[in-house]
């Protein structure tokens, strides 16, 4: 989970955005990118894929609801330091694309961000 929240966090939050993301922390844009191309696999018949389905149903940490039984690969992460890192980092083609899934494919990130009053901050 550390990593996952690794890749989530673009390098940690409070990093300065750097046109250069590649040379300031490479590690959390190979990950990022990894966690990219893991989420949009193809679903095999028989079983959806299990990246997709996390990035879909996570939870933010505020959000004492439980989990379905149905979905073994859900957990929670902080959305306000998400939305902290990807206001960030939107010089960034990843991270552009991470918001755009998350947006689209998961309604608890959804909510929040529509919820946000700071919401030009991300635009």
């Amino acid at each position: 989970l550390a990593g996952l929240w690794t890749v989530f966090t673009l390098g940690g939050v409070g990093s300065k955005p750097s046109p250069q993301l590649e040379q300031c922390s490479p590690l959390a844009n190979q990950s990022l990118l990894l966690l990219l191309v893991l989420a949009n696999l193809t679903d095999a018949p028989d079983t959806p894929n299990p990246y997709r389905q996390a990035i879909m149903s996570f939870k933010n940490t505020q959000d004492n609801t439980a989990f379905s039984a149905s979905n073994p690969h859900a957990f929670q992460i902080n959305f306000n330091s998400l939305y902290t890192a990807l206001c960030e980092q939107q010089k960034s083609d990843q991270a552009t694309l991470l918001l755009y899934m998350l947006l689209h494919q998961n309604g608890n990130v959804r909510t929040y961000v529509l919820a946000r009053t700071d919401i030009e901050n991300l635009v």
